[in-house]
């Protein structure tokens, strides 16, 4: 059987923070297309302009935004025109994928569980970066990768879903990080459908 449609004004609307290529968001416009999905991607929008994922947004059909972080005084002031974006876009659900930029609690507390991230680690191990290279330093059998909810600490909101893969002898963060990305697609995918349909 396939899966029924969903009405579109059932589909929660989903932006996308990105700072790179955007290849989680790309996976989750992929699955937006097929209608039993509940969500769909509505923005996207970059702190970096030349970030790579703005222009294969565009390609999936979806309003692509750069909000270029350096030309705030401040976090806040720039969390301040993003919020405003994600409002006026009348937006439900915020993934950040590959978004670089630690979002404050001013901008936090206005989104309560209604943020969601995706991070390459086993939560709570390895918050913040590098952490491919921590978890082969550390000598760890398993490295994996967390979608879990953002809150006012790093990497530190509960836990929404995680996949764990072996590390191999002879793994480099590199490659590593090449055998963690279509488990991060896959887990995202499932993660944001899982929130919305509770």
């Amino acid at each position: 059987m396939s899966p029924q449609p969903v009405k579109a004004a059932l589909k929660k609307r989903v932006a996308v923070l990105i700072s790179g290529r955007g290849s989680n968001m790309a996976a989750l416009a992929e699955a937006a297309r097929a209608p039993g999905y509940p969500a769909e991607i509505c923005l996207v929008i970059s702190n970096r302009p030349n970030a790579g994922g703005l222009e294969l947004a565009r390609e999936f059909g979806i309003k692509a935004l750069s909000i270029d972080h350096k030309n705030y005084p401040s976090r806040e002031s720039f969390e301040g025109d993003l919020h405003e974006a994600l409002i006026d876009a009348n937006i439900n659900l915020i993934c950040c994928a590959g978004f670089m930029r630690v979002l404050t609690p001013y901008f936090t507390r206005q989104w309560p569980n209604k943020i969601l991230n995706i991070h390459p680690s086993l939560l709570p191990k390895y918050k913040g970066l590098n952490t491919h290279q921590r978890a082969l330093d550390a000598g760890d059998t398993h490295h994996g990768c967390t979608v879990h909810y953002v809150n006012e600490d790093l990497d530190g909101g509960a836990v929404i879903a995680q996949t764990e893969i072996k590390i191999n002898a002879g793994d480099t963060a590199e490659s590593l990080a090449k055998r963690l990305i279509p488990h991060e697609h896959k887990l995202y995918v499932g993660s944001l459908e899982k929130v919305i349909k509770g």
